[in-house]
């Protein structure tokens, strides 16, 4: 079973790839770091990270020839998990608004628009209880008051619902996790999250949608 973490020069992977080899050695299975839509596209599972603004890791992806073509393909037709993790989960709406308006993979309906915080500092950084909206495999064993570690200042406000698998209350409610079909998001860093980080990653390398 081969994860591929995406490689777009988007931050640093290291604690992400660490944070999958672990799990992975403990469900069976190797995971790769590349930038190559051959490797994507041979993939058993798929993992988008992301760090910085919407509009600069929207057109990086999109300067890699082929690569997220390779990812659509994946995801899209041939229903690989994939899971997108804070741009990377952003990246999966229709609208970014972060400076400027720019198309998303437009795979959950929805927008990326600046946190209302209500007085609260911004960007929401650090660690935040997630309030789970909707039971999905991939939060096996999470629940309500479980913690995980935020850094950002735009979130994803989705379309329908039914789609926000969880939120943490920041002067507002913020969109925490998403998903559909074989696509999940997490807006907070699993590979930071400790145990309910690892959690998730461990669930996620087992999903069968």
């Amino acid at each position: 079973m081969l994860t591929v973490l995406v490689d777009y020069d988007s931050g640093n992977l290291h604690s992400a790839e660490k944070a999958f080899q672990k799990m992975a050695a403990d469900t069976g299975g190797t995971v790769l770091v590349t930038d190559r839509p051959e490797d994507v596209a041979r993939a058993d599972r798929i993992v988008l990270p992301g760090d910085g603004a919407f509009p600069a890791c929207r057109r990086a992806l999109g300067a890699y020839g082929g690569l997220f073509e390779a990812i659509e393909e994946a995801v899209t037709v041939k229903g690989r998990p994939f899971l997108g993790i804070c741009v990377g989960m952003q990246m999966m709406t229709t609208w970014g608004r972060e400076y400027e308006d720019v198309r998303g993979f437009d795979w959950v309906g929805g927008e990326v628009v600046k946190i209302d915080a209500h007085g609260l500092k911004v960007p929401h950084m650090g660690w935040n209880d997630l309030v789970i909206d909707h039971p999905h495999p991939v939060l096996e064993g999470i629940a309500t008051g479980d913690h995980a570690y935020f850094v950002h200042s735009y979130h994803f406000r989705v379309a329908d619902p039914a789609e926000r698998l969880a939120f943490a209350n920041y002067g507002a409610e913020i969109t925490a996790i998403i998903g559909r079909d074989n696509m999940v998001g997490t807006q907070f860093h699993p590979e930071k999250s400790q145990a309910t980080g690892m959690r998730l990653i461990r669930n996620f390398l087992g999903w069968r949608p």
